[in-house]
């Protein structure tokens, strides 16, 4: 609805309350005292009452048929309350009437509705209007009415006119000026509360978008808003947090978060760095700051805490350093084969000829068994640090995995590590799955899993290879019934020489990692201290050049670094099942 229409329905409205307020109390005081007022004067009230009603009606129904004249209707209202009133005032006391001050009313509607030009134009008309009457009276062309106490003539006549007309025009340009003043306030106001508006949505998405966490409290450390941001970080929902102790988050108890507003006080902001946790087996690093939130007049309104989660940022502190370790580790290792290599060959060969050489006797035959069965321990230990130094080559062609881990799976049945009380489960879907990666490597992954699955499990159990093309992934779980991991124990388990069983050098697992994420593919590992492992491959069935999407995941453990590129570069070395299972923890 258009606001000239808007204001004209309240005008129709406002011009019925007024007359019936100005109307009601004559006619109650006629009732009251009847002999007080003559019959005249109360037929030309009654007159004038039902003329105004009428004329309402009218009105009503032309803003209906002016809907897109509603400029012509407003002038047609005001045309009609000004005969109205002037009419009145001829009745009700000539132009000693106090009811010429009505003019006033009419004028300073149309100013305000229409503005200036409006209001001189109603303003001349109610001049024009009243000096006829006044005129008209004075000239004795209208006979004055009977109760008309006065008829001005002379002077008089041109004073009364004077003071009217200065009224009338000084009413017009002073209510147009207020209303053009009114309407510009409005017009900045409303362009204001838009920019505020639009501020406020500016701020919001800012506050909504940014990556870190950010928390409004009170002075008493009420929560007062937090962003998305925050409540991903901290697992929380929103209508649990808002009007909450600070404490609720989980960042700080009420000492520590008084000793830090204590302090940042005068400092202004702290950093604070605390580990989380979620659950039994999850928790993450927090990093966050208090700082003071002060209003625009600079006034201590309450605290702010931006915080974010640092554990990416941990994990890959810890991964630059064991890098920098590892890269000595395999210099190390390289060493390790030149110098160690050559003599502990002829060392073994050496006891080799002097256990034919030497007589059937018990206790030095056991002393010769014990050199070589070092030696060849030392053999495998000093190789499995040169496989993680250098890895070979990747030679990637297609071949049926079902197939492979099926012989392989033969192959671990008959082998030593399994016993009687060793049960061995295969559930391998479809029959045949081509894949595009080593064989040798996928061999390597099965091997080392495989031995460190039966070795947790030295009371027997039950081991399970579930193998499933799942789109464009074959996805590879070896599951065990053994004693399980920590938390602790998952976050080292693919750390280089970070062995879970007693004997074991911690290079099986690393190499396993070290395989999948070359061939682009995610490592999952679950498990819990008494309930078995499950450690899940996913591997690209087209290929280590078509990764997985998205990052790959590696749950519950954290990545081993990659060796220095400088020794990854050493040729290609084959690994059998046998070599395998001797380095697997």
């Amino acid at each position: 609805m258009p606001a000239l229409e808007r204001n004209l329905r309240w005008y129709i409205a406002v011009r019925v309350v007024a007359v019936t307020s100005v109307l009601l109390p004559f006619f109650l005081l006629v009732l009251a005292r009847p002999d007080s007022f003559p019959a005249e004067a109360t037929h030309y009230v009654v007159l004038l009452a039902g003329t105004t009603f009428a004329a309402t009606l009218v009105y009503i129904g032309l803003l209906g048929l002016l809907r897109r004249h509603l400029v012509v209707h407003a002038y047609i209202q005001f045309a009609g309350d000004l005969l109205l009133i002037t009419v009145m005032v001829y009745y009700l006391g000539g132009v000693a009437s106090p009811f010429s001050l009505l003019y006033l009313v009419i004028i300073a509607v149309a100013s305000t509705l229409l503005r200036r030009r409006a209001g001189v134009t109603i303003a001349t008309c109610a001049s024009v209007l009243y000096a006829a009457l006044a005129l008209s009276l004075s000239a004795g062309w209208l006979a004055p009415l009977e109760g008309m106490t006065e008829v001005l003539s002379g002077w008089r006549v041109a004073y009364n006119l004077a003071i009217h007309f200065l009224g009338f025009y000084a009413m017009a340009l002073l209510t147009s000026f207020l209303a053009h003043n009114a309407t510009r306030a409005e017009r900045e106001l409303e362009v204001k509360s838009e920019h505020l508006a639009d501020l406020q949505v500016v701020h919001r998405d800012v506050i909504q978008s940014i990556t870190s966490g950010l928390i409004t409290t009170d002075l008493d450390g009420v929560i007062t808003s937090i962003n998305q941001s925050g409540l991903a970080i901290l697992r929380q929902q929103d209508q649990r947090l808002l009007g909450a102790p600070v404490t609720e988050s989980g960042l700080l108890s009420a000492s520590q978060w008084h000793d830090m507003t204590a302090v940042g006080e005068p400092q202004g902001k702290l950093r604070v760095e605390v580990q989380l946790p979620y659950g039994e087996d999850d928790s993450a690093f927090i990093g966050f700051s208090v700082s003071r939130l002060n209003d625009a007049f600079g006034a201590h309104r309450g605290y702010i805490l931006i915080f974010q989660d640092l554990t990416g940022w941990r994990r890959m502190q810890d991964e630059l350093r064991l890098k920098d370790r590892m890269a000595a580790v395999g210099e190390l290792a390289a060493g390790l084969a030149h110098e160690i290599g050559n003599p502990l060959a002829a060392i073994s060969g050496s006891v080799q000829m002097l256990s034919s050489a030497l007589p059937d006797d018990a206790s030095q035959r056991r002393l010769i068994d014990i050199l070589l069965k070092e030696s060849h321990r030392l053999d495998r230990t000093i190789k499995g640090f040169l496989r993680f130094a250098r890895p070979r080559e990747s030679a990637s062609m297609p071949f049926d995995v079902t197939r492979l881990l099926s012989e392989n799976m033969e192959l671990l049945a008959n082998s030593e590590e399994v016993s009687v009380r060793h049960h061995l489960e295969l559930d391998l879907e479809p029959p045949a799955a081509r894949l595009i990666a080593d064989p040798d490597q996928v061999s390597q992954i099965f091997w080392n899993l495989a031995r460190n699955a039966l070795r947790a499990m030295p009371d027997g159990g039950t081991f399970r290879l579930v193998g499933r093309l799942d789109g464009d992934a074959y996805r590879l779980q070896v599951i065990d019934t053994g004693r399980g991991m920590t938390a602790a124990q998952r976050a080292n388990m693919f750390h280089p020489f970070q062995s879970l069983f007693d004997g074991g050098t911690g290079i099986g697992m690393a190499i396993v990692y070290r395989i999948v994420m070359e061939h682009g593919g995610r490592l999952r590992v679950d498990s819990a201290p008494g309930g078995g492992t499950t450690i899940t491959v996913e591997l690209p069935a087209a290929g280590p050049g078509a990764p997985l999407p998205g990052r790959p995941e590696l749950a519950g453990a954290a990545p081993p670094p990659s060796p220095p590129p400088a020794l990854a570069a050493s040729p290609a070395q084959s690994v059998s099942p046998v070599e395998a299972a001797g380095i697997a923890g």
